[in-house]
């Protein structure tokens, strides 16, 4: 089956960064599944996938803009520490996740207060070329519950 809109995709990805250097994999751990079409993944990795079917191995470089975004130097904020979640002592450079109404974000923290932190709330990645080398393990058709959700459902149904 070739990857269009409305089908399920299920890979597994080593993300590189453009000098070349491992930053995360899936290899050897769960690969990763989208609902192709319904802007699930970053929009550079979803056109390369297009086409391409079960089995197929491709290299796909990515330009900042169609990765994680530019930085935006706007996008720096003082949080108070009660809303971040971390392990350890805050430091600066330090990625920790910020519970926001729509659900937790990460950020990098910048300066740390004693009941609060600067933040930078670019994705870490923000501004960096990226290279995804990736493996497509499966396709199949949507199921109409997902298609109408706009995200892949687990084994057992929803996983909201």
């Amino acid at each position: 089956m070739i990857i269009e809109r409305d089908t399920v995709v299920t890979f597994h990805y080593t993300l590189l960064s453009a000098e070349n250097e491992q930053l995360e994999t899936s290899q050897g751990g769960e690969p990763s599944v989208y609902l192709h079409g319904a802007n699930n993944i970053m929009p550079g990795l979803e056109r390369s996938m297009a086409g391409k079917t079960e089995g197929d191995v491709f290299t796909v470089s990515l330009e900042a803009a169609d990765a994680y975004g530019e930085r935006d130097p706007q996008r720096q904020q003082r949080i108070p520490v009660k809303h971040l979640i971390h392990k350890g002592r805050l430091r600066p450079g330090m990625v920790v996740q910020v519970s926001t109404e729509q659900g937790q974000r990460p950020a990098t923290v910048i300066k740390v207060g004693k009941f609060s932190a600067d933040l930078d709330t670019n994705h870490p990645l923000a501004g960096q070329n990226l290279v995804f080398d990736i493996e497509i393990i499966g396709v199949r058709e949507a199921s109409s519950e997902e298609v109408a959700h706009r995200h892949v459902h687990g084994p057992g149904g929803h996983q909201h």
